[in-house]
């Protein structure tokens, strides 16, 4: 079968080589892919990025394509699927209605206020008056403002003091920070306590979820400095115990299942729940309408099932709890980032190093994100998450010596790595 999978990081090499391991995987092409995936897939010979659907969908018809794994956020929201099965393609993901729950905020937090979801209180406003209004009351803090729509991962600002909320809402609503995506605001109140990734999949009514996972958001050690799109990832998250697991499936996924069921638009894809495990019980901090990046690349090398198969069974509504089986271990996952990141950052410069990831262990997978071709064929940084380096092992600390003594080998230029990746679970383990 020719399979073709939609977008261009780490996130997407992980799918590909997954979805390799198939028997019923043929040819994998990867759209628009990059140089470091050479030797896993073919990468479309095309200039179009992951969301012009009209040429990707163009292409998929044009070379045979049977089945299209779209990762990304962006397609899904702009309707991907929908442009696929309208030319008889089946695809991974949910469609442009289901892809709301993550495409827009006040959807997903009045879905949850609809139906008894547990989440953080909120109120959402498209007015700046209103929204400053709204905080100049404010009196306890912080307070979190967050951009309606897709902001790359950057339109969540926690605020420390009435000041910076303002400026919150000021840059979002008057100033467009974000564009159309900050056309709307929530502002919600702070949570506390571990935080949980789950992902899972969903044919639409039935939802099995896979090993939980321990997202790392701050760009720098002991959790400083600025949000990223992730610098690494542990499975499992010990802070996920198998009581509270029960819970969240009765009180948080079942619901989200019936709830999108119930609006109109059930959800075909991997539905995300972003966790937080509050005094008062686990609670939604987000939605996202598929796979996490970079907890992608601690789940999949958990995963001892035939993830097309998997996938093909959302599509066609066929999906059981047997389907899916992980295994008992566990998996790290360390990025490599450009320095600078996730602020401005120099790119082009050649890394070296790979091979000697190679002989490290047979259970290290090294995920190539931010790269690009140099101009000898080398490969170069293109990017500010360059790579994603993930290990394997029966024990989490095993796994994380494993990934950092790969991470260790590769260099470039202003490489940023940290070093505390699965610290807090290892404590949680270990005391």
């Amino acid at each position: 079968m020719k399979i073709a999978v939609v977008g261009s990081g780490g996130r997407e090499h992980a799918l590909v080589k997954k979805l390799a391991q198939s028997p019923l995987c043929g040819e994998i092409i990867v759209l628009p892919g990059n140089a470091g995936m050479v030797g896993d897939a073919l990468i479309a010979p095309m200039n179009a990025k992951a969301t012009d659907l009209e040429a990707i969908v163009a292409y998929c018809k044009q070379a045979g394509v049977q089945y299209v794994v779209v990762a990304p956020d962006d397609p899904l929201a702009l309707g991907m699927v929908d442009a696929l099965a309208a030319e008889g393609i089946p695809a991974f993901g949910p469609n442009k209605a289901a892809a709301r729950i993550e495409a827009s905020k006040v959807f997903s937090k009045n879905l949850m206020q609809k139906y008894n979801i547990p989440t953080a209180a909120y109120q959402s406003f498209t007015s700046y008056a209103e929204a400053k209004a709204y905080v100049q009351r404010h009196t306890t803090y912080p307070l979190v403002v967050k951009a309606d729509g897709l902001a790359l991962g950057k339109g969540v600002i926690i605020c420390q003091d009435e000041k910076e909320a303002l400026a919150a809402v000021q840059s979002m609503l008057q100033d467009g920070a974000f564009g159309a995506a900050g056309n709307s605001v929530v502002i919600e109140e702070f949570l506390t306590g571990p935080e949980v990734s789950v992902l899972a999949f969903c044919d639409g009514e039935t939802l099995v979820p896979m090993v939980s996972s321990m997202d790392h958001k701050r760009v720098n050690d002991d959790d400083e400095g600025p949000n990223t799109g992730g610098m690494g990832a542990v499975a499992p998250n010990p802070f996920y115990t198998p009581q509270m697991a029960a819970q969240c499936m009765e009180e948080i996924f079942m619901p989200t299942v019936k709830a999108m069921q119930a609006e109109g638009c059930p959800f075909k894809g991997c539905l995300y729940f972003g966790l937080m495990l509050t005094p008062a019980g686990p609670k939604v901090i987000e939605y996202n309408c598929r796979f996490g990046d970079p907890e992608t690349q601690v789940v999949l090398p958990l995963l001892q099932s035939d993830l097309l198969a998997v996938m093909m069974a959302c599509t066609d509504e066929t999906l059981t709890p047997e389907m899916v089986e992980f295994s008992s271990g566990a998996a790290a996952c360390v990025v490599l980032a450009s320095g600078g990141y996730p602020g401005p950052y120099q790119t082009g410069y050649p890394i070296t190093g790979l091979e000697a990831t190679e002989v490290v262990a047979d259970n290290v997978n090294v995920y190539f994100a931010g790269v690009a071709a140099g101009e000898n064929g080398e490969l170069v940084t293109g990017g500010g998450r360059v790579l994603g380096v993930s290990a394997t092992g029966s024990t989490l600390r095993g796994a994380l010596t494993a990934a950092y003594l790969a991470a260790g080998q590769i260099k470039f230029a202003g490489k940023h790595t940290r070093m505390d990746i699965g610290r807090r679970a290892l404590q949680k383990i270990e005391k």
